[in-house]
């Protein structure tokens, strides 16, 4: 995604410590709050380094890393959500390729809310470029919002537990190590997380590909991506 790619220049993991040394939690909550609403942002790596910057200077806690990462997730995802309801296919349809939302992905975004509504919002808080669009899409295809705030705050939750708790003793471990067990044991760590996250990328690949195949039998083009949906239950 060109916006990303740009986003990521712009901001690297270096300006992300100075910030997090300047405005400390701050910085997580506008990050999540920010990639939450759709646009492309570090809110993941904000999340990553605020907690193994925890970890490895003390100057934050981790508890309060991870609440203002869920209180960022789940803010920032309602008003997504509110702005996919509200004129969702409108400016989608008029400024979506200018933020990477090609029809591809709104193809990929119905397809899945079609088959599995409620885990989408729930599981794309860990899949790049679904984190970001998620909320969205759950406005833009009707999803109830009751539904919705119940799968996205236990997604906003678990993801900023899992992603803060495992960096943050990472950072510790690889601060304090010093044995080599301590260190191979740091090593397993980042392999487990990196294999983690690579079979997910590939599950949204795979239901990429799946979706377009699903829409191209059913001789659907862009006209029949940008129709408006009936509320999903």
């Amino acid at each position: 995604m060109m916006v990303g790619g740009v986003t990521a220049a712009i901001i690297s993991r270096h300006q992300i410590d100075h910030l997090l040394g300047t405005w400390g939690y701050a910085v997580v909550f506008a990050f999540v709050a920010i990639e939450s609403l759709g646009v492309p942002f570090p809110g993941e790596t904000a999340l990553i380094a605020a907690a193994i910057y925890a970890g490895t200077t003390h100057h934050l806690t981790i508890a309060g890393v991870i609440a203002a990462a869920t209180a960022g997730a789940i803010i920032g995802d309602n008003i997504g959500y509110l702005l996919g309801r509200t004129g969702g296919y409108r400016l989608a349809a008029r400024y979506g390729h200018y933020v990477g939302l090609d029809e591809r992905r709104l193809r990929l975004g119905r397809y899945i809310f079609m088959r599995h509504g409620g885990k989408l919002v729930f599981f794309g808080r860990f899949i790049s470029g679904l984190r970001t669009w998620a909320a969205f899409l759950a406005g833009l295809n009707r999803m109830r919002w009751g539904r919705f705030l119940a799968f996205n705050a236990a997604g906003g939750v678990v993801w900023a537990l899992a992603f803060g708790l495992g960096y943050y003793y990472l950072g510790h471990a690889l601060q304090s190590a010093s044995t080599g067990v301590d260190v191979a044991l740091a090593i397993f760590g980042v392999a487990w997380i990196l294999v983690w996250l690579a079979y997910l990328r590939r599950q949204g690949r795979r239901l990429a590909r799946e979706a377009d195949l699903a829409f191209a039998e059913r001789g659907e083009g862009a006209g029949g991506v940008l129709e408006e949906p009936s509320p999903q239950r």
